[in-house]
């Protein structure tokens, strides 16, 4: 019975790839040896050894060949077929490559070892590399068309398909690649394929030559040489960045009436396009055609539409791109979470911000100074200082990327809420910072910050700081410094600031004007407020011209309407109201308590107040809440005058009366609420703060009609 048959591998280390089969027969006591190698050649026969060779012959006498080894078997074929001859190439075959050892363990390696695979030198390509050398050679020619084209007649070899694309893929101005390809034109040695119109439009694409490839593009048409795929979307995505939106859509129309269908490129590109232009349902109806061609979005896609939704403040959409994103399983980016970020900002969604800020930590995407940025601009829309607060604590503790933007944010958010203490601290941070001192704008926010809490000795303070600092005086802060300094009627240190901003070259704004106007309202009898008017005689001549007429008695009421409209239509939208406020004020300074009533009429004339009255069968409402005090006062004034003229000739009244101030929650904010308290006490007026309604005075039917009863007892009386 034969013994079982055991196999031991030897691996020789100095030959990896070689290995030695070592099979001991135990019925025969002897060894051979099967060597093994990676080349595809037949090896050499190994010469048989002594031991071999004796052990062979005592066989052959015992057993009659019965029993010889395999290898006894074999060597008469072996000696028959195989040569023993070893020509020169099977030697290098048997020496080279050496063997390179592969862990199995591993990935497959991305570039292959050098050694087996050399570079093929130039010399093999001796017409490419002439070509390379003359592409250079017509970059580095003039701009001229005629040196341009002298060059061209130096073409070292005859041109073909392959080296005319190649030279015309190396030109790196779309003026050299359009005289190029026109010259390939005018040679007739070429078809003029459409990859030949493709390539030349590119580079007229990165020249933003919308023209030219639209000219290229009818060219061909005409020619009889069909546009394909790439044709379209060169000529779609370079209106998209010329702002050529129209054309686009145009191009992009006529595209899918030839039956080309559109790729991911083209579909990304004219989505933006018509997102740009606001038509929400045509890209609602072209996506959802896309997608059922077999379209995959990306993530640029996904972005496009978040951010069409986003500016449309629409929570359903931004709600319908993540439902999209999740069925179809596309993994959102960082550009694409800033996206619906800015997106739930403009919808006013803050809650919903913040779940998708967590959704994206927890997705292992760390945040960058956009999208905090943006979160904090939504915590501090919302006023959710608390949340915003634990942001930059986990900003911090993460150590988040922010720059100088994020915590200017930062900043701005503390004014807005009333957070001096944090916006300090944070402002002491980047002072301390050796990579983020603060800028003109970090102390523009500190000023506003100072400014509305009317703290006058650190806003100064911070003014010298800045001044000493070099730090730029912007107009911003420099209307919340005067602002400060105003309502402190600190006048002097308010006409030094003034006189610095205007020697340090900032230019003065409609908002500087309105708030020096306020100031004037403020310093009336004061002795300086002839040094207020000529600061505001610098920043704005005809405002300080109307003044003088509106304070001037003899002054008819047709001119004031003329001068005002002329005034009004010339500022900016955003300081028309506080201008009207401020001049009515300053006629009640001065006691030209008819001349405020008609600024009044004429600031309603004119929809400066379009909110002033509201009427329903049950309720009248005055709401003043956008006027100044002044102001508030005088609409008080015209109202009850009103209502006492509706009472004394019978005429129907509602059975509630509601005068709406603000609630005034702001830290900062201003005392109308008290001031248009005690006026409605001076009047002796039948209002009453509402326990239902923060910020507002009611009076019912009865107690207005008795009120008017007092004041005019021969008049008749409704009931």
């Amino acid at each position: 019975m034969a013994a079982p048959l055991s196999t031991t591998i030897s691996i020789d280390p100095s030959t990896r790839t070689r290995f030695t089969l070592i099979t001991p027969l135990t019925f025969t006591h002897r060894k051979f040896s099967i060597h093994c190698t990676t080349s595809e050649s037949i090896p050499q026969t190994p010469p048989p050894t002594s031991t071999t060779s004796n052990t062979k012959n005592k066989n052959n006498k015992k057993n009659n060949n019965k029993n010889s080894s395999l290898f006894d078997q074999l060597s008469p074929l072996a000696n028959t077929t195989l040569s023993n001859t070893t020509s020169k190439d099977e030697a290098y075959v048997l020496s080279k490559p050496k063997s390179t050892w592969v862990n199995p363990t591993k990935p497959k390696r991305s570039v292959l070892s050098q050694q087996r695979h050399k570079r093929v030198p130039y010399s093999y390509s001796p017409q490419l590399r002439d070509f390379k050398l003359f592409a250079q050679k017509l970059n580095d020619s003039g701009d001229s068309e005629a040196e341009f084209l002298a060059c061209l007649g130096e073409i070292p070899h005859e041109l073909t398909r392959e080296n005319a694309l190649l030279i015309l893929n190396s030109l790196k101005t779309w003026q050299k690649a359009l005289l190029f390809f026109n010259w390939i034109k005018t040679q007739n040695s070429l078809p003029m394929e459409t990859i030949f119109y493709n390539v030349t439009m590119k580079a007229l694409r990165f020249g933003r030559q919308f023209g030219r490839i639209e000219e290229l593009a009818h060219q061909m048409i005409d020619e009889g040489t069909q546009p394909d795929n790439i044709t379209y979307s060169t000529i779609i995505t370079c209106a998209k960045k010329c702002n050529l939106f129209d054309k686009a859509v145009h191009w992009f129309e006529r595209m899918y009436k030839t039956g080309l269908m559109p790729d991911e490129v083209t579909y990304s590109a004219i989505l933006d396009v018509y997102a740009k232009l606001g038509k929400v349902e045509e890209v609602i109806n072209l996506y959802e055609k896309a997608r059922a061609t077999g379209w995959k979005p990306d993530n640029i896609t996904f972005s496009v539409l978040g951010k069409m939704f986003g500016e449309a403040g629409d929570y359903d959409g931004i709600r319908y791109v993540l439902q999209e994103m999740k069925s179809i399983g596309v993994q959102a980016n960082l550009v694409v979470y800033n996206t619906l970020l800015e997106a739930m900002g403009k919808a006013g969604k803050p809650g919903f911000a913040r779940s998708l800020f967590e959704e994206m930590i927890d997705s292992g995407i760390t945040p960058d100074e956009k999208t905090l940025t943006a979160l904090i601009k939504i915590y501090g829309k919302a006023r959710w200082s608390r949340d915003a607060l634990e942001l930059w604590d986990r900003m911090k503790e993460n150590r988040w990327p922010m720059d100088f933007f994020l915590y200017n944010t930062l900043l701005n958010m503390c004014a807005d809420v009333g957070l001096v203490e944090e916006a300090e601290t944070l402002f002491r941070d980047m002072k301390q910072s050796e990579n983020r001192k603060p800028d003109s704008w970090s102390y523009t926010a500190m000023l506003n910050i100072y400014g509305s809490e009317g703290n006058v000795d650190k806003a100064m303070k911070l003014f010298e700081e800045m001044s000493k600092s070099g730090i730029e005086l912007n107009i911003m802060g420099c209307t919340c410094l005067i602002q400060c300094l105003g309502k402190a009627m600190e006048f002097e240190d308010l006409v030094r600031v003034f006189n610095v901003a205007v020697e340090r070259g900032v230019k003065l704004d409609d908002r500087l004007c309105g708030c020096l106007l306020s100031v004037v309202s403020l310093s009336h009898g004061s002795k300086h407020e002839d040094n207020i008017l000529a600061c505001l005689q610098q920043a704005n001549p005809k405002l300080v011209a109307f003044i003088q007429l509106i304070v001037d008695d003899k002054t008819s009421f047709e001119t004031i309407k003329v001068e005002f409209k002329n005034i009004i239509s010339n500022a900016a939208v955003e300081v028309r109201r506080p201008f009207c406020n401020c001049l009515i004020d300053i006629c009640r300074n001065k006691e030209l308590q008819e001349r405020a009533h008609e600024l009044l009429y004429l600031g309603t004339l004119y929809g400066l107040y379009p909110s002033l009255h509201n009427k329903t069968a049950n309720e009248w409402r005055l709401d003043v809440r956008s006027l100044s005090v002044g102001a508030a006062e005088t609409a008080l004034e015209e109202w009850m005058w009103t209502l006492t003229k509706i009472v004394r000739q019978e005429g129907t009244l509602p059975e509630l009366f509601l005068a709406q101030t603000g609630s005034g929650t702001h830290k900062f904010a201003q005392g109308l609420n008290i001031s248009f308290a005690s006026y409605l006490r001076k009047l002796d007026a039948p209002f009453r703060h509402s326990e239902d309604k923060v910020g507002s005075f009611i009076a019912t039917r009865e107690d207005l009609v008795s009120w008017v009863q007092s004041k005019f007892p021969s008049g008749a009386i409704a009931t």
